[in-house]
């Protein structure tokens, strides 16, 4: 199985938190289903082209964090994960994604008022094409 993470090297995020970070959203919104395999270390190391160790400590912290689990001789899966989780990570997505598009604003020389405008108008868009539903 073949994991949908993208990494960025120009990223101050670290590769490992990269790539548990995404992971932990995949089982958040579903992507990744309870029980479901996850590739070994070594393959996604291969797949992804960076250190085992990186892999391994992404892994490691996806362990504790209680969104995966391995078991000896079978392999790594996804856990099952509790509701409280996985809303928290949904938050933070969405947040992050947001960051993201406040800091491109800011770069471009918009003030707050003129981002919250932005987004206002954006939200008011997509309500009226979702016919008010979300």
């Amino acid at each position: 199985m073949e994991l949908p993470v993208h990494l960025s090297k120009e990223s101050r995020v670290p590769i490992y938190h990269q790539i548990a970070g995404q992971i932990q959203a995949m089982i958040a919104s579903g992507q990744l289903a309870p029980g479901a395999p996850l590739p070994s270390i070594r393959t996604l190391s291969k797949d992804l082209e960076i250190s085992a160790i990186t892999t391994r400590r992404a892994y490691q912290d996806l362990e504790l964090e209680g969104f995966i689990t391995t078991i000896q001789g079978k392999g790594t899966f996804v856990a099952k994960v509790e509701e409280s989780l996985i809303r928290s990570v949904k938050i933070k997505s969405v947040q992050q994604a947001m960051e993201k598009s406040i800091e491109s604003a800011l770069q471009q020389n918009y003030t707050f008022e003129e981002i919250e405008t932005i987004f206002a108008e954006l939200i008011e868009e997509l309500k009226t094409k979702k016919g008010g539903k979300g």
